[in-house]
C-alpha cells in the first residue's frame, strides 16, 4: 500500500472519529419525555475532586437519553451563596452537546444555601423562559454532601406539591431523617447515600427510576405512601375543552370504588385516605367535547405501614443525661413511651412523648452507668410496638474545689480541698519544688488534705490536685505556694492560677 493510501485511511479514521464525537453516543432510552433538573452543590464545602466526580456521574447517568423538544430536556442549577443557572432546559438538545456541557461545568464555591436554590429551581422548572414545558413530567435530582446552611423543608414541599419528583444523592453523611423527608416517597427508592468514589454503583438504578417517571404520555403515580399517592398525567384537556372523571378502588373490590370529577386544567391529583399495603385500580377518563380520548389506567400499591420504632439511637451522652431518638414516626402512632432504668436494677422511670416527635432527653441520671432504654409506640389502633437499646452515661469529669494551704512551718504546708463530684476513685497531688525534687502523691477518695514538706525557704512551688475516675483523670486545679524566708514578717502569700 502506498504512503498516499495510508495517509487517506488515517484521515478517514480521524474524520469518522470526530463525526461520532460530535454526534455523541447513540441514545438507547426511547419514549421518554420530561424536564430533568440537576441541583448541584457547588459550594465551598465540596472539594474540587468531589465536584469532578459528580460531573462524571451525571454525564454517565444521562448518556442513554434522547434530548429534544419532544424528548428529554435537562438543566443545571448551582447551590451557592446565590443560586445560579448553568444552562436552561432548551439550550442543549443533543446527547453530544449535553455531555460536553456537563463536563464543562465550573464550580462556583460560596455558601451552601440550598433553600434559596430550591426556590430558584421551582421557578426554573415551571418557567417558559428557562425552556420548561407545561405538559411534561418534572424531575429534580439534588446532589449534595448532606449539608445546608438554610431551611429546605418548605421550598422542597412546595416543589413536590407542584408534582415534581425529587431524587436525592448524598455523598456525605447528612441527616437521614431530614433527607428522607425531603425526597419523594418512598425514600428507599428516591434517596441514595453513597461515597463519591462509588457513585457508579447507583447509576443504573437511578437512571431506571428517572425513566419510570418520565415515560411519555401516560398516567403514573408518585409520592406513594401508606395512605396516599399523587397521580400525574400529561395535559390532555383544558378547562374549556372538557373535564376528567377519576375512578379508583381496591383490586377485586369494585363496591368500594370512589369517583372524583376534575376540571380540564388538572394534570395531577393527590389521592388520600387509603388503606396501607393495598393495590388500587385507577382510571382517568378524559371527557372531551371535541374528540374521543381513551381512558388512562394504572395500578398503584400503597406502602406497608412502617413499624415504629424500627431504630433507636442513643446520642449526646453526658454524666447525668442522654438523648434518645427513634425512627420512623408514622401518623398512625399517637404517642411514645420511654422506659429506662439502670442495669442491674429494678428501678424504672417512664417518659411520655407526643407521637409527632422523634427524640427526648433523659436527665437526672447517674454518671458512668449503663441503662436499658425501651421505646414503645402506642398506635391509634391500640396496638403497641417496642424496641430497646442500652445506653451508657459518661464519666463524671469534675475538678476539685477550693484548693487552699495552711503554713505549718517555714518548710511545710498543709494542702486541703473540697471533694470533687461523682464516683471519685482517689486524688493525685503533685508538688513541683523550685529547689529540690518533685513529688507525686496518690490518696484515697476519703482523704482531702496532705502535708507537703521540704519546701525551701524563700522558694516558689507549684501544687496541683486532680480527681481520678474509673477511665480518666478529672480536671486539675493548680496553685503557687511562696515560702517566705524565716526572717520575713507577715503571712505567706498565695496566688492562684487556673
Amino acid at each position: 500500500m502506498s504512503s498516499r493510501a495510508l495517509l487517506f485511511l488515517l484521515w478517514l479514521h480521524v474524520a469518522l472519529g470526530q463525526t461520532l464525537l460530535q454526534r455523541g453516543p447513540r441514545p438507547i432510552a426511547p419514549d421518554l419525555e420530561g424536564d430533568l433538573l440537576f441541583l448541584l452543590d457547588s459550594s465551598g464545602s465540596v472539594s474540587y475532586y468531589e465536584f469532578s466526580r459528580v460531573k462524571e456521574f451525571i454525564a454517565d447517568l444521562l448518556r442513554p437519553f434522547a434530548f429534544g423538544p419532544h424528548d428529554v430536556q435537562t438543566g443545571v442549577v448551582h447551590i451557592s451563596t446565590t443560586p445560579t443557572m448553568e444552562f436552561p432546559f432548551d439550550r442543549y438538545l443533543s446527547t453530544g452537546a449535553v455531555q460536553h456541557a456537563i463536563r464543562s461545568i465550573q464550580q462556583v464555591m460560596g455558601d451552601t444555601n440550598t433553600g434559596k436554590a430550591l426556590s430558584f429551581a421551582k421557578d426554573m422548572l415551571f418557567s417558559g423562559k428557562a425552556g420548561a414545558r407545561a405538559d411534561v413530567p418534572k424531575v429534580m435530582v439534588w446532589v449534595t454532601d448532606g449539608f445546608s446552611t438554610d431551611d429546605i423543608s418548605q421550598p422542597m414541599q412546595l416543589l413536590k406539591d407542584m408534582g415534581v419528583t425529587v431524587f436525592i444523592v448524598s455523598t456525605g453523611r447528612g441527616n437521614y431523617l431530614e433527607l428522607s423527608a425531603a425526597a419523594s416517597q418512598p425514600p428507599e427508592k428516591h434517596l441514595h447515600f453513597v461515597d463519591v468514589d462509588d457513585l457508579t454503583i447507583i447509576t443504573k438504578e437511578l437512571r431506571d427510576s428517572i425513566a419510570g417517571v418520565i415515560q411519555a404520555k401516560r398516567l403514573r403515580a408518585t409520592d406513594i405512601s401508606t395512605s396516599s399517592f399523587r397521580l400525574i398525567w400529561p395535559k390532555f384537556l383544558t378547562r374549556e375543552t372538557g373535564y376528567y372523571v377519576l375512578e379508583y378502588a381496591p383490586t377485586g373490590d369494585p363496591r368500594r370504588k370512589l369517583t372524583k370529577q376534575l376540571t380540564g386544567d388538572h394534570t395531577s391529583f393527590l389521592v388520600s385516605n387509603l388503606v396501607p399495603q393495598t393495590t388500587y385500580e385507577v382510571a382517568l377518563i378524559p371527557e372531551s367535547n371535541e374528540r374521543y380520548m381513551p381512558p388512562q389506567t394504572t395500578r398503584v400499591t400503597t406502602l406497608e405501614e412502617p413499624i415504629s420504632p424500627a431504630r433507636v439511637l442513643i446520642s449526646d451522652s453526658r454524666p447525668h443525661s442522654i438523648r434518645v431518638s427513634w425512627a420512623p414516626t408514622p401518623d398512625s402512632v399517637s404517642s411514645y413511651q420511654v422506659l429506662y432504668g439502670p442495669l442491674p436494677g429494678n428501678a424504672v422511670k417512664l417518659v411520655e412523648v407526643d407521637g409527632s416527635l422523634n427524640s427526648t432527653i433523659l436527665d437526672d441520671l447517674t454518671a458512668n452507668t449503663t441503662y436499658l432504654v425501651t421505646v414503645s409506640a402506642i398506635y391509634k389502633s391500640g396496638k403497641e410496638k417496642a424496641l430497646s437499646a442500652k445506653a451508657c452515661t459518661a464519666e463524671e469529669n469534675s475538678r476539685i474545689k477550693h484548693l487552699r494551704f495552711e503554713d505549718l512551718s517555714p518548710t511545710t504546708v498543709k494542702a486541703s480541698w473540697e471533694p470533687a463530684d461523682g464516683s471519685v476513685l482517689g486524688y493525685r497531688v503533685r508538688c513541683r519544688r523550685q529547689a529540690g525534687s518533685s513529688t507525686l502523691l496518690s490518696v484515697s477518695p476519703q482523704i482531702h488534705s496532705v502535708l507537703l514538706s521540704d519546701l525551701a525557704e524563700g522558694s516558689t512551688n507549684k501544687v496541683c490536685v486532680k480527681p481520678v475516675y474509673r477511665n480518666q483523670q478529672g480536671k486539675g486545679v493548680c496553685r503557687m505556694v511562696h515560702k517566705q524566708p524565716a526572717s520575713a514578717v507577715g503571712s505567706y502569700r498565695h496566688r492562684q492560677r487556673a
